[in-house]
Order: C-alpha cells, then structure tokens, then sequence
C-alpha cells in the first residue's frame, strides 16, 4: 500500500494535471495515476495540440500559395507531409514533457497504468505491460479521466481509411477526397487542414445547420466562409452505411428526416460526431457512484459525488468538454479541498474553433436569450470596416455584442473572424466582473488593431458605432 495521500487523481490531462499541481500548491500530498506513457490526456497527445499544430502548419501553407503573391513575395510552396507531421510530433513532446517537469518541481508521486477505485479512499493501479499491481491509500480522490471518441453503429473505426481525429492527425498521404461525419468542432477544424492541403472535403451534418449549440448568426456566417473556401456541405443528413475496400470507402447517407439514400465515395472518412465520458473500468457501479443516462458521473456543486471523498471534474461530468472548463474545475476542486473557497462561472467559459478564420464565443446565444425569454439589445461591427482587418485582407466575419435590454449588463459576445480567439479573451474578463456594452464602449482600444471590432460592436448597442 502506498502513501497515505491527501489527494489521488485518476487521469492527467488538462483537469487532472492542473488539479494536482494546485493541490500540491497547497500543501497536500498528492499522486496522479496515468494510463499513457506521458501526461496530458487526449488533449496535449492526440487532440488540441497537435491538431493546433496542423491547423496553424497548413495555414502558413495555404498562405504561401496564395496570399503571398498578392503582398509582393513570391513563393511557390511544397508540401513535405512527413515533415509537417514530423513538427506537429515535436510540438506534443514539448508540451508533454513540460507536464512531467511540472509533476517533478512540484513533487507530484506518478503512477503509470489504469487506475480503480476498489473502496472509497483506495486506488487500484494495474500497469498495462502487465507490472506488479500497487494500491494506493488516500483522503480523496479526483476522477479526471477525460472522454472518447462518440462512434456510430455498425461502422468501425480502422484508423486508416475510417478515422477518429486521432487518425486524422495521421493520415500518411492527403486524401484525394475526405468525408466527414459531423460539421461539429472536430470536424471542420481536421477538414481545414486537409483541405488547405489539397483534399476534396465534404461534411455530413445531422442538424439543418454546422456547429450546433453555436450562436446560430455566427453559424451562418461561418458556413458561408467555408463554403467559399472549397469546402461542402450536406445537411439535415445521416450515414446508415459504410464499406471499405481497396479502392476506398463507399458512404450511404439518407436524410434525417427520411427518404431516399445515395451513396458517394470517399478514400477516407472521418466520423467527427462528437465524445463521450471515459468512465469504463474505475468501478463505479461496485462502489455505488451515480451516473446519469449520459454516463456523465454526477457530482453537487463542489464536485463530489455521492459517494464521500471521490470527487470527478472535466469531461466526465456535465457542461462543455473544453480542456480550459476542465482546468478551472480541477484548480476549484484543489482550492475547496484544501478549505479555501473554489468556484467555477459557468455563464463565462468561451469557445474556439480553431479554423480560418476563426470562431470564439462566450456567454449566451440568441436563441438561447429568446427562449429564456430575456430582453436583449444587440450590437454588431464587421471586420470589413476595421481598418486592421482591411490591410491584412482578412476582412472575412464580425463580432457581436448582447447585452441586457435594461441594465446593459453583457450576455454574450460572438465572433468569427481573424484570431478571434484570442479577443475573445477580452469579452470573458469585462463578463466575469459583470461589465456592460458602455463599459466596453468607452475602455480604449489602441489603433489599429482588430480589438477595435469589439469596441465597435459595444457601441453598436447603442447605435453609435463610428466606423460603420
């Protein structure tokens, strides 16, 4: 038996790393248990980060190839794949091995293998080279084990020619043509950068619409951009078949609503439909923690479970499965663990699709303020009136601003456009210290920059944007 532990956690990706370094922070002996050979969870080896590293490799790409000539620079690119997955390779050891560096300085006990929860304050760890067992003794512990790809019935997943993202971040040649299941996040991020690398990319959507759960002018727009940029889209439309062979993937794909089925071809297909909890094999039924009908682990609002002393954060347990939310939840659960007051605002967690131009988000939709049936006044500026935006020529896209009908309070702010991923960040500190449309308004914005759109978009509210 090892330790006593103040704290175990069971998984170290995003949530589970930070949770356990900010634990150690605060004085508690703390041990992580990883089934990887390195840290960072699906996130920072087969997710985020690499696919960042392809996404912003394949834009340079397609830059070179045809923006560069109109700016005066000629260049005639060449695509060197095994190289460019080679520096995508490099980028996740970084980050990994960063992590490890992390767990050592702070003097975090490591366990490599799966862990179980066999009774409440113990931790079965099997190592899967088949090691000798170890069992560990703790206070508490923190599920943080993170979630799977979602899989279709009756399709599998070869990791060739029928691919998760964790194939798409693989795939040795650029296929001639990819379809795609799912016009979610995933999905349109992957199919950019094959697309931007020479692939005919085709998207299958469930819904009558792309990124579902997204600001649904946002959604429009998006799909517009897109569109123009080579991509396809077949919406209100289900796969319910799929063949492999060698000259490729026949895909059968009928509409949601019914009706007649067609088939195409495609030399890869990846199904892109969304993830679920990874909560198999930690012996929760023996143990008697509840989960719902999602096998989302339910937990109160410190994160415990019904069970005393196990706790779970991050993609096990509802809300959105971004790896940020997970962090903010595991540096709560540290701070409350150890007596201090952890809290996580929901209602300001933003969103990014990585793409070009980009999407962000935090906050409310419309829909959802319609259906709320909240008062709400609306402010809205274009990046083609943004004089930054003009001279990149990346004028593609908007910002836009909701706020509250009486108190101006902001509700939500929605963008798509150039690396609004990181103006958004702007949008989510004026909302967290509960900042309104005129506070935004009147901060000034330094000239020119594309921050300025979101200033614009505020005094929109109030119909008194200056550039529009």
């Amino acid at each position: 038996m090892a330790g006593p532990y103040d704290l175990v956690v069971i998984g170290t990706g995003p949530g589970g790393y930070v949770c356990a370094i900010r634990a150690s922070q605060l004085g508690m002996k703390v041990a992580v248990v990883e089934k990887r050979a390195t840290h960072g969870g699906t996130c920072l080896n087969i997710g985020c980060i690499p696919s960042k590293a392809l996404l912003h490799a394949s834009e340079l790409f397609e830059e070179a190839g045809h923006c560069f000539a109109g700016m005066g620079i000629g260049v005639v690119p060449e695509l060197n794949l095994e190289k460019m997955l080679a520096f995508k390779a490099e980028g996740v050891k970084g980050n990994v091995d960063g992590v490890a560096f992390l767990m050592k300085k702070n003097k975090v006990d490591t366990y490599q293998g799966v862990g179980r929860i066999s009774a409440v304050g113990k931790v079965k760890v099997t190592p899967e080279n088949g090691g000798e067992m170890t069992d560990l003794d703790t206070k508490a512990i923190v599920i943080a084990t993170g979630s799977d790809i979602a899989r279709l019935p009756g399709i599998d997943i070869d990791e060739k020619q029928v691919v998760s993202s964790t194939g798409a971040l693989e795939l040795e040649k650029v296929p001639k043509k990819l379809l795609i299941v799912g016009a979610g996040v995933i999905g349109l991020e992957l199919g950019s950068v094959w697309r931007r690398l020479g692939a005919e990319v085709h998207v299958v959507e469930f819904f009558d619409r792309i990124i579902p759960g997204m600001d649904l002018d946002v959604a429009k727009q998006f799909q517009k951009i897109l569109t123009k940029q080579g991509m396809t889209f077949q919406l209100g439309s289900k796969v319910t078949g799929l063949k492999t062979g060698a000259s490729g993937c026949t895909v059968t794909v009928e509409p949601a609503a019914g009706g007649e089925a067609e088939e195409m071809s495609a030399d890869v297909v990846l199904v892109a439909i969304g993830r679920v909890p990874y909560t198999e094999g930690l012996g929760l039924e023996d143990i008697g923690v509840a989960i719902d009908n999602r096998r989302r682990i339910i937990v109160d609002p410190h994160f415990e479970t019904n069970v005393p002393g196990i706790y779970a954060i991050g993609d096990v347990i509802a809300g959105p499965m971004l790896a940020h939310k997970a962090e903010d939840e595991g540096i709560a659960i540290a701070e409350l663990l150890s007596g201090q007051a952890g809290h996580v605002n929901y209602n300001v967690i933003p969103n990014v699709i990585y793409t070009a131009p980009e999407v962000a988000s935090v906050g409310k939709t419309e829909e959802e303020l319609k259906e709320a049936g909240i008062a709400y006044k609306t402010g809205k500026f274009p990046f083609m009136a943004n004089g930054r935006a003009k001279v990149n020529r990346t004028t593609d896209g908007f910002v836009k601003v909701l706020a509250d009908a009486q108190t101006d309070r902001i509700l939500g702010v929605h963008m798509v456009g150039p690396h609004v991923g990181e103006l958004i960040a702007e949008a989510a500190v004026i909302m967290e210290f509960g900042g309104s449309s005129e506070d935004l308004a009147r901060t000034c914005h330094a000239h020119p920059t594309l921050t300025e759109a979101v200033k614009e978009a505020a005094l929109a509210v109030e119909k008194r944007a200056i550039h529009m």
